[in-house]
């Protein structure tokens, strides 16, 4: 199994976790915001388990299919953290869509918010870019 690969793998866990961070019983609090930052639903918790299966599929599948998975994946969610620091909204689960912005804001909530999304996304393509087997 190559790098991008096993970096795929820990992008199934780290994915699946975040989809269960609802389901965990002390981690949000009474206004349903995990950790007390950000609130998680149904369509959050949907795109993360699609992108982990879509993880887990390309990491099973191939050292190229991984290296396309971090490459669109990390594009779509390193995207998706910084429209969430200049509207407070993401557009994968279509929150730009339907919300007003919010307008630029780097309090730490959205700070926490938004920094998993970018640090996944920018991680992904570093991945790919510094991987030496260019296969």
């Amino acid at each position: 199994m190559s790098r991008l690969q096993k970096i795929a793998l820990g992008y199934v866990v780290a994915l699946l976790g975040a989809a269960s961070l609802n389901y965990i019983p002390g981690l949000t609090d009474e206004a349903g915001l995990a950790f007390g930052i950000f609130a998680l639903d149904i369509y959050d918790d949907s795109l993360h388990v699609a992108s982990a299966i879509w993880a887990l599929v390309a990491a099973l599948w191939s050292n190229r299919a991984a290296r396309i998975f971090l490459i669109l994946f990390g594009a779509a969610y390193l995207g998706d953290g910084v429209f969430g620091f200049f509207t407070g909204y993401g557009y994968l689960d279509m929150g730009i869509f339907t919300n007003a912005s919010l307008g630029i804001d780097m309090s730490l909530p959205r700070v926490f918010a938004n920094l998993p999304h970018v640090f996944l996304g920018g991680f992904g393509l570093w991945a790919v870019l510094s991987d030496r087997s260019n296969k």
